[in-house]
């Protein structure tokens, strides 16, 4: 019996990634964002690092992403002043005032639910502190998203935020919502429902620095 050698495709699944992520970060550079490609999380977590003074605030909101490159750490291990409101002895009480100064600090790490290839950026949130971070409050912004956030228009963004990121986040705090059980929004009025607020930003606001890098690999929700 013959034994065919397996056959690796994943260097032209990277390289069409590439492509569409590069096109991309024109789109999103016409729409005055700084935009930048990164191959895989670890380059593009040296880039922040390099990016970002060892004497700035960071705040992160909740992201994912971010986490899942393991950022909160190596910018405290730094010496970084970080405010990130999962902090563990957090858990149960009011986190608003750490909300708040996330809002406030020198430079705001988080991802995005969806990112068209026209160049918007679309997000849900519950209490609304991200979306707002995102557009006016820190000096600079800087959002992270893989491969997976693309979409081709606003209303494939919004459902990808509500069936995909939403539901997902509710499973992950045990959220009481339909959709934490059957992984589908069903546009629910539950009292613990978590899509709340939509953002989209179709153009850079005039006062906020925000640089989108684009990794291909899938992170985040």
């Amino acid at each position: 019996m013959k034994y065919h050698r397996k056959i690796d495709f994943s260097e032209q699944r990277s390289a069409h990634r590439k492509i569409i992520l590069e096109q991309t970060i024109q789109n999103l550079k016409k729409r005055a964002f700084d935009a930048e490609y990164f191959k895989d999380m670890e380059n593009a977590a040296k880039a922040i690092l390099k990016m970002i003074p060892k004497k700035s605030s960071v705040g992160i909101p909740g992201s994912i992403t971010v986490r899942e490159m393991d950022l909160v750490n190596k910018l405290e291990k730094r010496g970084n002043k970080v405010w990130h409101h999962w902090r563990p002895e957090l858990a149960g009480k009011s986190d608003r005032v750490i909300r708040l100064k996330e809002n406030n600090s020198d430079y705001y790490l988080t991802g995005a639910n969806a990112i068209t290839t026209s160049g918007e950026i679309i997000n849900i949130d519950g209490v609304g502190n991200r979306v707002a971070g995102m557009i006016y409050g820190p000096d600079n912004v800087i959002i992270i998203a893989g491969y997976n956030k693309i979409v081709h228009s606003v209303d494939e963004g919004i459902k990808r935020s509500k069936d995909i990121a939403a539901t997902m986040n509710a499973q992950r705090i045990s959220s009481a919502t339909p959709c934490a059980k059957t992984g589908v929004c069903t546009d629910c009025n539950a009292p613990r429902r978590i899509c709340r607020v939509i953002s989209i930003i179709h153009y850079r606001p005039w006062q906020t620095a925000i640089t989108v890098m684009l990794i291909n690999q899938q992170l985040g929700f």
